[in-house]
């Protein structure tokens, strides 16, 4: 599911930013998408932290071949030695168990998030081990699509902004804020495109 207001966020981008206008034109056919499951989006954003894209594919088809599914239950019938056959680290194994056991559980209560704002669902979401901003932030991309999320933590977007605003060179992450302060509202659009600049693959979870 493409979000309904990809097309007015990416033409306001194009029309206030250049460089964002340049990258868009290059990868214009292509837009962000909701895999349309809470718990597969989260587990997705875990099995991705501090890896590369194409790493973290590569272990996330492993985990879900050896889980046959991606549903809490069939996570946690799986030993963690299994999971760390997977690629997967001793911690991420952990995370990834104590996430299936929230959602089997019922700790979590994914249909009370659309109507929530997102700093709300933040603080909800990092009471799950492994879950912290970073985490939360894809989740709110990626999953309820909300369309003004910058992930100033995310080591991508960061790598991006110094490429194309800054020549290469490091940024703090307030001189990343205000850079992206001129993408308001619709900083998860801006920073889905420039994801794109550096990797062709598109970025999900």
């Amino acid at each position: 599911m493409t979000p309904d207001y990809w097309i007015e966020a990416k033409t306001a981008l194009a029309k206030r930013d250049a460089k964002l206008r340049k990258i868009i034109r290059k990868h214009g056919d292509a837009s962000l998408a909701s895999r349309g499951d809470a718990f597969q989006t989260l587990a997705r954003s875990i099995v991705g932290q501090q890896i590369s894209v194409k790493a973290a594919q590569s272990i996330w088809d492993r985990f879900h071949s050896a889980a046959g599914g991606m549903k809490p239950p069939l996570v946690l019938a799986l030993a963690e030695e299994r999971l760390r056959e997977c690629g997967l680290s001793r911690a991420k194994a952990t995370y990834l168990r104590d996430l299936a056991t929230h959602f089997h559980g019922g700790k979590v209560k994914p249909r009370r998030w659309p109507k929530m704002d997102d700093e709300a669902i933040i603080e909800e979401l990092v009471q799950v081990r492994g879950i912290g901003r970073w985490s939360a932030e894809m989740f709110l991309m990626f999953h309820l699509l909300r369309p003004d999320v910058l992930p100033v933590g995310d080591l991508g977007l960061r790598r991006a902004v110094e490429l194309h605003y800054n020549d290469g060179e490091a940024l703090t992450l307030a001189e990343i804020r205000a850079i992206g302060a001129a993408w308001k509202p619709w900083s998860t659009v801006a920073t889905w495109y420039l994801w794109r600049s550096l990797d062709p693959v598109p970025v999900e979870y």
